[in-house]
């Protein structure tokens, strides 16, 4: 018969131990307040853009993040057909999302900078960045959210917007410029 050892130390670790058979192992606990989470199930991403982009005058436009640097349970559509550059993960639960956009070409004093994340097509959540003095330095708009998705339908982008009267170009470098998430909690 096969048996679950259960270890512990003075630092309050415990540790599990499953029988050692092919095949997959089912762990079964009784129902109890709080989350039991796998890391398998936790679906992560990281992308970005691999060319600067145009951003026209005073519109929301969606940020071409077509470069994978990792994706854990391939959800993220980094093409621009269906849900473009999307993250739509198949496990219901709370995403921790980061949308970080890095300007090229500067811009007009007291003017805005936005990075943004959108649900499902409509904006859920946004950091405005001004320009405090004109210039031809560019700036970075990081926006974060905690968001629920619910592993079927829902999805999220990153876009950005600007107001400087004319055509902003962002920066395909990616540590400056990324969009990101990971699983919290599940649902």
């Amino acid at each position: 018969m096969s048996q679950v050892v259960i270890a512990g130390d003075i630092s309050g670790t415990i540790t599990l131990q499953a029988p050692a058979v092919s095949g997959s192992n089912t762990l079964t606990l009784p129902a109890a307040t709080g989350t039991v989470m796998v890391s398998g199930n936790m679906p992560a991403f990281s992308a970005y853009s691999n060319s600067n982009q145009t951003i026209s005058n005073a519109t929301y436009t969606l940020v071409t993040n077509n470069t994978e640097v990792f994706d854990t349970n391939s959800v993220f559509n980094n093409t621009a057909s269906g849900n473009a550059y999307a993250f739509q993960p198949t496990v219901a639960g709370y995403y921790q999302i980061i949308a970080s956009i890095r300007d090229n070409t500067g811009g007009v004093a007291n003017n805005q900078f936005i990075s943004a994340i959108y649900k499902n097509g409509s904006g859920y959540s946004a950091t405005i960045t001004n320009f405090a003095l004109a210039t031809t330095v560019g700036i970075t708009s990081v926006c974060t959210t905690i968001v629920y998705l619910n592993g079927s339908t829902d999805y999220v982008q990153q876009y950005v917007y600007q107001n400087q009267g004319s055509n902003l170009t962002t920066n395909a470098n990616a540590t400056y410029s990324f969009f990101c998430g990971s699983m919290v909690r599940a649902a």
